[in-house]
C-alpha cells in the first residue's frame, strides 16, 4: 500500500489551506502546465479524501488552497453516503495512501433545509430521508448540518472495509463550511 501524508498532517494541510483561503481573492493552488503533465505521467497523490456537498458554493478545491492532485473529492448533494462513496472512499485509502477522510457539509444547505421543511418527490427524496434520518426532529438548520455530517461519519468509520483501513492510521472527521465567512469548522 502507498503511504501518504499521516492524518495528522493531512488535517495541518487542509486547517492552513482554509486560513489562507478566508483571506484570499484567488486560489494559490497548483493548477500550471506542469502539475497536469506530472499527474498524468504519474499519477495522483492526494492527502486527503473530501466527501462534500454538491452546493456549487462548496468548492473543497478552494477551500483548502489545493491544486491538482491534492485531494480526492467526492461531491453528492446533502453529503450523504452510498455505497458508491463508500467504494470511492476505499479507492482512494487503499490505493492511493489517503490517510484522512473529511465530510464536509455547509451552512445554509438546500438538501438539509429540503428536509427539514419540505417532502420532495422523486430522486431528491433518496437524498432528503437520508438526511431525515440523520436530524431527527431537528429544526435548526446549522444543528441539522452538522448531525448529516456526524451522521455520514459514522457511517464511513462503521463500514468493514474502512474499519480495516484504520488500523494503518486512518482517520475520518466531520467539517462544516461556512459560506458567508469561508471558515471551516471541524467537529
Amino acid at each position: 500500500m502507498i503511504k501518504n501524508l499521516s492524518a495528522h498532517e493531512a488535517m495541518q494541510r487542509l486547517m492552513d489551506g482554509n486560513r489562507k483561503y478566508i483571506s484570499s481573492a484567488t486560489n494559490p493552488g497548483d493548477i500550471s502546465p506542469e502539475i497536469r503533465r506530472e499527474t498524468c505521467a504519474n499519477g495522483q497523490k492526494p492527502y486527503a479524501i473530501i466527501l462534500a456537498c454538491s452546493d456549487s458554493r462548496e468548492i473543497p478545491e478552494a477551500i483548502f488552497c489545493a491544486g491538482i492532485g491534492e485531494l480526492f473529492v467526492i461531491r453528492v448533494a446533502g453529503n450523504v453516503i452510498d455505497d458508491h462513496q463508500l467504494g470511492s472512499i476505499e479507492y482512494a485509502a487503499d490505493h492511493l495512501g489517503c490517510r484522512l477522510i473529511v465530510v464536509l457539509g455547509h451552512d445554509h444547505c438546500g438538501a438539509v433545509d429540503a428536509a427539514i421543511n419540505h417532502d420532495p418527490d422523486g430522486h431528491i427524496k433518496f437524498i432528503t430521508d437520508e438526511i431525515s434520518l440523520a436530524i431527527g426532529g431537528e429544526r435548526d438548520e446549522l444543528k441539522a448540518c452538522r448531525l448529516n455530517v456526524e451522521r455520514s461519519v459514522r457511517l464511513i468509520k462503521e463500514n468493514p472495509d474502512v474499519m480495516r483501513l484504520e488500523d494503518d492510521g486512518l482517520e475520518v472527521v466531520g467539517a462544516v463550511y461556512h459560506i458567508e465567512d469561508g471558515g471551516v469548522e471541524f467537529l
